[in-house]
């Protein structure tokens, strides 16, 4: 088998005779006719979320959601015409966009993001996208490294393929971060930032060949052609890596320094997913407050410019990225002010992972605890309602009872709605891999014990028996109800079949087997809308509610404007900014710091230039005045001048 480091895009630039696409390919992508036509059938799972441990205790990004997607996406489909097939003595596999690809994510949503990324250049080229992994002559792994449980679960996915006799094509963070694993010795492997060379790749692994693209480069178009996980949501990243230095961190490894995404970018991307009909837009990001520090800009300014492209009538929700307390602490105003906007979830993932100082000093997070309070207490004043949700790290390294039961009051303090436990692994690579572990057996007592106490509460009793606004996007792992979001990104299920719903044709809902019953949810009415609803009941992680009334959308979904395809594509847009960044060495504190004086640099600039626009309007004003005053005065000397000759004729007249 081959083994082709850093391969050179393959040559020729004919175009994919026949395929659907919105937006233009790549030209890695359009390197060869395809050998036949249709577009992409995205897969039913799209995504794996791997539980860390048997207590984990969070719901706030879909738990009771099923992995099962498939009857979320288009309906798009490509199949092999039965004649082409019999009439073509190769195998499928060795027809450039003739395979079946099975596309298999693990991880975050950035993950999930690339993979939608990935699958949208694949289907576009002719690839039939799978769901079924048996049926596939490729499988594309995306990978995850936060923590052991992760990368077991890419073990034994290669594992499977090997066993099958599958083509294996290893993406994501586990070889960006690890590129001398024994597990992928003879895999084809993508790196973070090589995603829009997917076609390639895959091609060249059916061909046999092992390609190892691991190189870092300009972050990928955000053009590239897509095929959402769930078309009612587009997950949008705003950056790459950070500028934390967390001792257990194992993504620092494949993401690397802050790298972002032009603001004119990202605006335009928000634009077109908008005109394509989405309902939410998810803000993916390693760190959603450090955005633009190496750009000279700040989630401030984002912010205001994401909110102004989002429809007037609340039909698409924006959900803001996770971040990281040092720096929400430098934009905490512009923050709330985002979150209490009509389309922005009031809804914000800041982990905090140990409630003790001496614990969070070994972690090197760069807070105190307090830091993180004035985190929750200003957001909990300024934002009506607002979910706060966070992380827990349980039996870090050197953590000793009295820090644990700092954490625990912390945590009975703000009685948070969602809360991820995870029990420490030690990452290879990783400082804190080094340090001396906790007992197991009292690392997990800790995870057992703040797991009982998070289940202990109901923080969805407040909206029993109200009327809530909620925007529906997904079907529940009970296979029976849709999935609602409230303004704080509380979890509602709706119960079609309680309401007297039912589709056109007749068919009831509760005549149709498990799997064909989740597709005709998604294809619900209701999928995709928003409506109000009158919450009948109360759980620990979420909600039950009776529809009420649909919203209809009043808003017109325009087109993307014409330079949105050009600000996404431009190189200026996707640089990753190692070199110029010119917050590298510095600490996560000074970092923050130095954010927040870039902002308010920024916002008295802005306010100076308000001022200066203000002056000259006023000005330009009173020009205008003037001249209609000057204008106004000639007009009445012109008036007496007149009726002084009229009058003196007059006397004439009279004298003679």
């Amino acid at each position: 088998m081959a083994d082709l480091d850093d391969l050179e895009d393959l040559g020729g630039a004919l175009a994919a005779d026949g395929a659907r696409v919105t937006r233009d390919l790549p030209p890695v992508v359009k390197v060869r006719a395809r050998a036949g036509s249709g577009a992409a059938r995205p897969p039913a799972s799209g995504a794996e979320d791997v539980e860390d441990d048997t207590t984990r205790a969070s719901d706030s990004f879909g738990d009771a959601t099923s992995d099962s997607t498939a009857a979320t996406f288009d309906a798009r489909r490509s199949t092999f015409d039965a004649r082409d097939r019999d009439a073509n003595p190769k195998s499928r596999s060795e027809i450039p966009g003739r395979g079946v690809v099975h596309v298999k994510t693990f991880g975050c949503s950035h993950n999930v993001s690339d993979s939608e990324f990935m699958a949208g250049q694949l289907g576009a080229y002719g690839y039939e996208l799978s769901d079924d992994a048996e049926a596939a002559d490729v499988w594309v792994v995306n990978t995850c490294t936060v923590k052991n449980p992760s990368q077991s679960a890419m073990n034994t996915c290669i594992t499977k393929a090997k066993s099958a006799g599958k083509r294996l094509v290893i993406a994501g963070c586990v070889p960006q971060g690890d590129k001398s694993a024994r597990e992928l010795d003879g895999l084809s492997v993508v790196g973070v930032t090589q995603i829009d060379r997917s076609v390639e790749v895959v091609e060249r692994t059916m061909e046999g060949h092992a390609v190892r693209l691991l190189e870092k480069k300009a972050l990928p178009s955000l053009d590239l052609p897509k095929v959402r996980r769930n078309a009612h949501v587009e997950i949008l990243p705003l950056s790459t890596g950070c500028l934390g230095a967390c001792t257990y961190c194992k993504t620092k490894h494949a993401r690397g320094d802050l790298g972002s995404y032009a603001p004119e970018a990202l605006v335009a991307r928000v634009a077109t997913a908008v005109a394509e009909g989405v309902t939410e837009i998810w803000l993916s990001s390693e760190d959603t407050g450090a955005y633009g520090i190496d750009l000279g800009t700040d989630v401030t300014r984002l912010f205001r410019d994401l909110v102004r492209a989002l429809p007037a009538d609340g039909s698409c929700m924006l959900r803001l990225g996770m971040t990281n307390p040092p720096y929400i602490l430098a934009h905490l105003p512009a923050v709330a002010e985002a979150m209490r906007h009509p389309s922005v979830y009031a809804f914000l993932h800041v982990p905090v992972q140990a409630g003790s100082d001496a614990v969070l000093g070994r972690m090197r997070r760069e807070y105190t605890a307090a830091e993180f309070e004035r985190v929750c207490d200003y957001l909990l004043a300024a934002v009506p309602d607002i979910t706060i949700a966070t992380d827990i790290i349980c039996g870090f390294p050197g953590e000793t009872e009295e820090d644990w039961a700092k954490t625990m009051a912390l945590c009975r303090k703000y009685a948070f709605r969602e809360v991820h436990i995870s029990q420490f692994y030690p990452r290879p690579g990783t400082p804190a891999a080094r340090m001396k572990r906790v007992d197991t057996k009292e690392v997990k007592r800790r995870s057992r014990e703040l797991t009982k106490y998070v289940e202990s509460y109901s923080p969805h009793a407040h909206l029993l028996h109200t009327t809530q606004r909620v925007w529906v996007t997904d079907v529940a792992k009970d296979g029976v109800s849709l999935v609602g979001h409230t303004k704080a990104y509380e979890q509602v299920l709706l119960r079609p079949e309680r309401n007297g719903e039912s589709f056109a044709n007749g068919e009831s809902f509760g005549q149709n087997a498990s799997a064909s019953r989740r597709a005709d949810l998604m294809r619900h009415p209701l999928m995709g809308r928003s409506a109000s609803v009158r919450i009948t009941e109360v759980a620990r992680w979420h909600a039950v509610g009776d529809i009420l009334e649909v919203w209809d959308k009043h808003a017109t979904r325009q087109p993307a404007p014409k330079s949105a395809a050009a600000a996404m594509s431009s190189d200026a847009a996707a640089t990753l900014n190692v070199k110029k960044n010119p917050h590298r060495g510095l600490t996560t504190g000074e970092a923050a710091r130095a954010s927040a004086a870039l902002a308010r640099e920024n916002a008295t600039r802005r306010a100076f230039e308000a001022r200066v626009d203000g002056v000259s309007y006023v000005a330009l004003v009173g020009i205008g005045v003037g001249i209609l005053g000057m204008a106004f005065a000639i007009v009445l000397a012109w008036l007496e001048r007149a009726s002084s000759r009229v009058g003196a004729e007059t006397a004439a007249d009279a004298s003679r």
